[in-house]
């Protein structure tokens, strides 16, 4: 069995937590898209962790913890979170790293950083992690796959044609000194030797384990607004971040994939540029941002202050649509206990009109949130795992929630830790 559990809105939903939760009756987890340029934050008996490359089942001795060929490969940050494990006393993973991977380079680092510099206040927001250069190589087929680094003829070619290319735009549009294909040889001869230990044919890998009846898990990083065809485009992530994208980076016949996980919080939360309908800005923001997540709302690879609102239904009822979510998870319900009143944007107000499809990007500037106010719980219900000892208006909200996204919420979270879950009978009538 195959299940994908992916983001429904913008990322940063609490994905890592559940996927190391799903991970505990696990055989198999996988990364299948992405790179460094989000994190996920997982807290458990050994410490609280950001992985951002790793997948979510590396605290799980039985687990075997996938790097599939989608992924955006950054070997230095593969290796050094690793050696974090190590330090924090976590039993070392079973790791395979996609031999089909590509691998991220030094200059795909570069040239991220160089173009965010020129764009200035035109910016995508970018991490600066290499992403959209990185993907950019992949489908200009110039990039350079973990297989490739083993043979030293083809990857000195591979890396004169590039440093060729890439010096025109390095030297001529950044006004930066160029590349050296030589010591990018070395360079990356060095991190060859880094990854030897983890390579091997993942797709064979996945379906041997299939047809024994093992049970894998898709990590999807970032959400479904974030996808480059059906987010809010151009302030998207590079790769798809769909769960249908997760047979194609993961090497699955897409006739496994039977449940999907989309995750979202019981509230909106955005790092990074782009129109968000029902943001809220000053103190009432801040107030949020800071009782949000298990140290507050700041990004789990940038530290930078994520954006903060009130649900988004409309927005969430279209990434979990796109998404193809079974059932959905909402994370961080116990973050509103602090409220008297609580907003859900249940619709949009577009050129006068009134509408609950999520429209194209360039619509969404003129977009006005329409909201219905519920009653706020105002009691802690931090850790609580019995849904008898939650407050009626708790349970009226998430209810109130799941009838306006169409999907089954079957759990939700009280607490950023492992077990501090609540799981549900769902109310909607899904006919």
């Amino acid at each position: 069995m195959v299940k994908a559990i992916v983001g429904a809105n913008w990322g940063d939903e609490g994905k890592g937590k559940i996927t190391d939760l799903f991970a505990e009756s696990a055989d198999v987890v996988v990364r299948f898209q992405g790179g460094a340029n989000a994190g996920h934050t997982i807290i458990n008996d050994y410490g609280r962790f950001a992985l951002h490359t790793l997948p979510s089942g590396v605290f799980y001795p039985n687990i075997t913890n996938i790097i599939g060929n989608g992924v955006a490969l950054d070997i230095h940050k593969l290796i050094s979170e690793l050696q974090s494990l190590e330090e924090s006393n976590v039993p070392k993973p079973h790791l395979i790293v996609s031999d089909r991977a590509h691998v991220l380079m030094p200059y795909h680092i570069l040239l991220d950083s160089y173009e965010e510099d020129r764009l200035a206040g035109k910016a995508y927001g970018s991490t600066k992690s290499g992403i959209a250069p990185f993907y950019s190589d992949k489908v200009s087929k110039i990039g350079i796959q973990v297989n490739e680094l083993y043979d030293d003829a083809l990857l000195k070619e591979r890396l004169e044609k590039v440093c060729e290319l890439k010096n025109a735009l390095i030297v001529h549009l950044y006004h930066k000194d160029p590349l050296d294909p030589n010591t990018l040889y070395e360079e990356m001869v060095l991190q060859r030797e880094l990854i030897r230990p983890y390579i091997g044919n993942v797709s064979a890998f996945l379906r041997k384990a299939l047809q024994e009846g093992k049970t894998v898990l898709l990590e999807g990083q970032l959400g479904t607004m974030k996808d480059p065809d059906f987010g809010i485009y151009p302030m998207t992530t590079s790769s798809n971040t769909l769960a249908a994208y997760g047979c194609i980076g993961a090497g699955i016949p897409p006739r496994y994939l039977k449940d999907i996980l989309a995750v979202t919080k019981a509230y909106s939360s955005s790092v990074g540029g782009g129109d968000f309908v029902s943001e809220i800005f000053g103190e009432e923001a801040d107030e949020l941002r800071i009782r949000g997540g298990d140290k507050g709302e700041f990004g789990a690879t940038t530290g930078r202050p994520r954006r903060v609102g009130w649900f988004d239904a409309v927005a969430t009822r279209y990434g979990a649509e796109m998404q193809g979510a079974t059932e959905v998870c909402l994370t961080c319900l116990d973050v509103l206990s602090y409220l008297d009143e609580i907003k859900i944007c249940t619709a949009y107000e577009i050129d006068g009109e009134t509408t609950k499809e999520f429209p194209v990007t360039h619509l969404l500037k003129d977009a006005k949130p329409v909201y219905t106010t519920l009653p706020g719980w105002k009691c802690d219900i931090h850790g609580i795992t019995d849904i008898n000892l939650l407050p009626k208006e708790a349970l009226a909200y998430v209810d109130f929630i799941e009838k306006e996204i169409g999907v089954p919420i079957k759990l939700f979270s009280t607490g950023p830790k492992r077990h501090e879950i609540i799981y549900r009978t769902p109310k909607i009538d899904l006919i």
